[in-house]
């Protein structure tokens, strides 16, 4: 009985073993055929270039150029053992760490490792005279990016890094994947999608083993969309060369459109330093080399506040442009005295603003009073980002009283609202937010939209929707404003009149803004030519300057304009 029962188990195991057989065989045949098919075929990715990045005078900034690599076939593995000591002869880089690299790079006997990356055309040369004896070595050309003006604009242009965590898990269903290069801050951020190549690929056959047998095809990579910007690298030149290693900002627009001709931010970096590994890239973080202090930090106004408060003022009818007031050097308010830059006697509103007198202003913002000073701020554009196409832009910050109370839990003093009038105190604001304060009395009214991006792909990327709105105070303000700021140049005691030997007419207001013990701001922010203004601008030294070294820094800008016939 048990031979019977084990004749049958091994009856049905063997019909079991049969219909697995005919399953193979005949039912899978051509669903196996498919995948033995597919699994034949190996794809090698080909990488095209990124967008190149321009001027606005088409000149390029952020560019590719033509590098090499060294890759090295590894099916054939003793002509491999027998060409990685002449690599490391002739690229001086050790065998043990070629073959580590080899070691780490191996995937596939069919797919190619990489050995040196980026090496010089005189290198790739050498290697090219080893291939008729040393066929499994293979130099790959790629583009690379490359910046022929150097570090020029790069806050504005940004870098190239590795995909970090963060970034991958917001941009993986849009084909973002491990190890992509990405954009990190400036154009290249915030234009990635457009700017990132799409990648072509070589199709391969191989045998059961991986080996190479025919080409099958070729996608061809596909190039980044190029971009244009409104930035003039003549100019930016300028800007940063006048600002050399000076903590600062130079903003350069055109008052009526909101294009920005130069942004400027020192110290600055070298974006090619993050292209590979390189102590310049670790060091940059080191001094806030990668802040765009133009868009991304805030800092006291100073004087150049005044105009606000002038505005408000007179639009309040708390003063009038008859308007004296008495300037013995000092205001008492409270219990204390709130000193002026100087002793100015009797002024009115127009020899205030060309003297940038405190106390004329300290008497004004409390007639006006911290509430109406805040408004007129905001109004002015203060207090929030004016939507320049550029990431990490600050909002800055405008006080007022409920403000304190809520979050200081303390009251508000006459003091808070003297500093306040004179842009001080917790008053916060950025170098572009400035320009864009100084184009309303430039443009006689219209608070603009600054922006960067003048074309993508060679097709106009200004956007309709781009606000531009009036300033809610009346034009003849705005006019009588206008004309008093030509006397902090002309004015023989203005506080700019430096500029004055220029062979062209600027208005502007000076700002020297103290932000701590022995450290104060500079401030410079003007527009020229004054009776048909093509510029605003604005010069801010950070920690380390006055009213009148931001006002030799613009001087240096301008005279650089004229005598390059910009101007």
């Amino acid at each position: 009985m048990r031979i019977k029962i084990l004749n049958f188990l091994l009856i049905f195991i063997f019909c079991l073993l049969l219909l697995r057989i005919f399953s193979f065989q005949v039912a899978q045949s051509s669903r196996l055929r498919e995948l033995s098919d597919q699994n034949s075929i190996r794809l090698i990715e080909q990488e095209g270039g990124r967008g190149v990045i321009y001027d606005r005078n088409s000149q390029v900034i952020a560019g590719n150029s033509l590098s090499h690599d060294l890759m090295i076939l590894p099916q054939d593995k003793q002509q491999v053992a027998r060409a990685l000591p002449v690599v490391a002869r002739v690229s001086g880089i050790s065998l043990e760490e070629l073959k580590s690299r080899f070691k780490k790079g191996y995937t596939a006997s069919f797919a190619p490792v990489v050995l040196l990356k980026n090496i010089s055309l005189k290198k790739a040369i050498a290697f090219g005279e080893l291939k008729t004896e040393y066929s499994c070595l293979v130099i790959q050309p790629h583009p690379l990016r490359s910046y022929p003006a150097g570090k020029l604009a790069c806050h504005v242009i940004g870098y190239l890094g590795e995909i970090d965590h963060w970034r991958l898990t917001k941009l993986k269903d849009y084909g973002y994947k491990t190890r992509d290069i990405v954009g990190f801050g400036g154009i290249e951020e915030k234009l990635d999608y457009y700017l990132r190549q799409k990648e072509g690929a070589l199709s391969l056959e191989v045998d059961h083993k991986g080996k190479f047998i025919r080409l099958l095809g070729f996608k061809p990579p596909q190039d980044g969309k190029d971009i244009q910007l409104t930035l003039d690298i003549r100019i930016q030149k300028l800007a940063e060369e006048a600002l050399g290693e000076r903590k600062g900002a130079v903003v350069l627009m055109d008052p009526y459109s909101g294009e920005v001709l130069v942004m400027a931010s020192s110290p600055g970096f070298e974006p090619e330093a993050f292209l590979g590994p390189s102590v310049k890239a670790t060091q940059s973080f080191s001094n806030s080399a990668l802040v765009n202090r133009a868009i991304s930090s805030s800092y006291a106004p100073g004087s150049v506040f005044k105009l606000v408060t002038a505005a408000g003022g007179v639009e309040t009818k708390k003063i009038n442009l008859s308007t004296t007031y008495f300037c013995p050097g000092k205001l008492r308010v409270g219990n204390r005295d709130f000193a002026c830059w100087d002793t100015h006697n009797q002024e009115n509103l127009a020899a205030a603003i060309a003297h940038s007198c405190d106390v004329f202003f300290y008497k004004t913002g409390l007639l006006i009073g911290p509430q109406a000073l805040h408004d007129y701020a905001v109004k002015f554009g203060l207090g929030k980002p004016t939507g320049i196409d550029l990431p990490y832009e600050v909002n800055g910050f405008v006080p007022d009283p409920l403000w304190k109370k809520i979050s200081r839990l303390q009251g508000w003093y006459d003091g808070d609202t003297a500093n306040f009038s004179i842009g001080q105190g917790d008053l916060l604001t950025t170098p572009l937010q400035i320009s864009r304060l100084v184009a309303v009395f430039a443009n006689q009214g219209t608070l603009v939209t600054p922006y960067l991006i003048k074309s993508v792909g060679g097709v106009n990327f200004e956007d309709p929707r781009r606000r531009q709105s009036r300033v809610p105070v009346k034009k003849e303000i705005i006019g009588y404003l206008r004309k008093d700021m030509i006397g902090t140049i002309k004015d023989p005691s203005g506080t700019a009149n430096i500029l004055a030997v220029l062979p062209v007419e600027i208005a502007g207001k000076t700002g020297t803004a103290q932000a701590g013990p022995n450290r104060t701001h500079g401030w410079f922010a003007g527009f020229f030519p004054y009776a048909e203004p093509r510029y605003v601008i604005c010069v801010f030294l950070e920690g380390s300057g006055s009213g009148h070294m931001a006002s030799i820094l613009a001087k240096q800008i301008i005279q650089g304009m004229i005598d390059q016939k910009i101007l």
